[in-house]
């Protein structure tokens, strides 16, 4: 008698397993999602419309994970931290598409299903199937209306859960606006939504509107250098993979161009860029720096050049390779006492932080971050601007930026600063010529709902 076949699981489709393997490597290694989900899909051939189905898996149930994760723990009936951590990302894997794509509803569960028997047994694929079975009963909105904190008691509470946010991010933002606070709902919103690539012409070799032209982009609002691209992968574009423009925010752009921009009592272009990892700002100050050199401007008549300080042996080897062909000295010791002497003209201090302003683009990070980050940042903060400020020549200016607008990161680092340093506050604003709604200075803080950028911090100081 011939024994009955017993049914083969299906696994998980290419475009599924990729996404899948993502939310794993970040749970597990608490790797970053933009760098896992780009080379998975070019090593394993994944293009065209599952490539974008895999990428806004990844990165929606990335973004969305408190959502996900409130709306899986209702409907299973146990808090995340009692589900095994691989079911529980198979279910917001499953739970994304159900709440937030077109996907069908029978695919969305059966092919999460069959990956769970596969990975696990029966038993557990009947529990994420009965989750999901309940998830797909009601849309997204009626979720969110039940377990949102309510409006009334808790507004910012209330903002940050429907937009996906943490409540401590979503009020460091509110404390940030201050008088305009009332834009908290739109910069959420502008959090979430998947930002444009920006494009950096190099100074002297490309022009802004040349660059467009050769990747068919658009000029930029702001910055002299920047360009817009429609879509596709910028390390393939010629411009970039010839070191004639960078993969870059207009924000950054901003800031490495506001310390070119500052007045300074003479300079004779010795630079620094005391935090310079990977290299970013640093390529464009030293672009700066060469081409003032090529015409023999004041900035750098003798002959200017960046010292770069990286103490990360990896994020220095990205500095020397961004900045490959420019007048850059890479050194790797620590900013905080790099044993330089006090000569330099104008410094960048672009510190270590929470990255709470560039979460647009790191989709895991706004969950990955807590409240309990900010104070050895801080500290970091203030013995890095202190040490910027010593190593400045007197007439000379210090740049103090950050990635993020929590003010215990900014205003508070700058507070400091001018209180046991002797250095004058500058006013910021015109060093952003051409920006908008820069507030009451004298530091400049930009927003992503506001400039289109991330929300970079930037304070100028005189020293002496």
């Amino acid at each position: 008698m011939t024994k009955p076949r017993r049914s083969r699981r299906k696994p998980l489709d290419p475009a599924r397993r990729a996404a899948f393997d993502v939310l794993r490597a970040v749970s597990e290694r608490d790797a970053y999602a933009n760098l896992v989900l780009p080379t998975l899909l070019r090593e394993r051939g994944i293009t065209g419309r599952d490539a974008a189905f895999a990428t806004e898996l990844a990165y929606g149930a990335c973004r969305t994970r408190g959502i996900l994760d409130a709306v899986i723990a209702s409907a299973a009936g146990r808090e995340p931290e009692r589900i095994n951590p691989v079911l529980l990302d198979l279910l917001r894997l499953g739970a994304y598409q159900l709440l937030r794509t077109r996907v069908d509803a029978h695919a969305a569960v059966s092919t999460t299903v069959e990956q769970a028997a596969i990975e696990f047994d029966s038993a557990r694929a009947g529990f994420v199937n009965g989750v999901l079975r309940t998830i797909s009963a009601r849309d997204e909105q009626s979720w969110l209306e039940e377990l949102a904190p309510s409006a009334d008691s808790d507004p910012v509470g209330h903002l940050a859960f429907m937009h996906a946010h943490p409540r401590w991010v979503a009020q460091a933002f509110a404390d940030a606006l201050g008088r305009d606070a009332g834009e908290l709902e739109a910069l959420l919103a502008a959090d979430n939504e998947r930002p444009v690539v920006h494009l950096a012409a190099r100074p002297g070799v490309l022009t802004a509107a040349e660059l467009a032209e050769a990747v068919d982009g658009t000029v930029g609002r702001y910055s002299p250098y920047a360009v817009y691209l429609a879509g596709g992968d910028p390390g393939a574009l010629d411009p970039v993979r010839d070191g004639a423009a960078l993969v870059q925010d207009e924000g950054s752009q901003l800031v490495a161009r506001a310390l070119a921009l500052a007045p300074v009592d003479g300079d004779a272009g010795r630079w620094l860029d005391l935090c310079a990892g990977p290299g970013g700002k640093t390529a464009l100050l030293a672009a700066l720096v060469a081409h003032a050199s090529s015409g023999k401007t004041t900035a750098a008549e003798s002959g200017g050049r960046v010292i770069a300080i990286e103490p990360n042996a990896r994020r220095a080897d990205l500095v020397e390779q961004n900045t490959r062909g420019l007048p850059v000295e890479v050194l790797r010791v620590d900013g905080r006492d790099p044993g330089l002497e006090p000569q330099f003209d104008r410094v960048l201090v672009d510190a270590p932080c929470t990255g709470l302003g560039a979460l647009r683009r790191r989709p895991e990070a706004r969950w990955r971050r807590q409240p309990a980050d900010v104070p050895p940042l801080g500290r970091l903060q203030r013995e890095l601007l202190a040490s910027a400020i010593r190593l400045t020549r007197p007439g000379g200016v210090v740049l103090y930026a950050t990635c993020s607008p929590h003010l215990s990161e900014t205003v508070g680092v700058v507070a400091d600063a001018l209180r046991r340093h002797p250095v004058t506050a500058l006013d910021t604003r015109p060093l952003f010529d051409g920006v908008d709604r820069l507030g009451d200075g004298p530091h400049v803080q930009l927003w992503p709902h506001r400039h289109g950028t991330d929300a970079m911090f930037a304070a100028a100081f005189k020293v002496g």
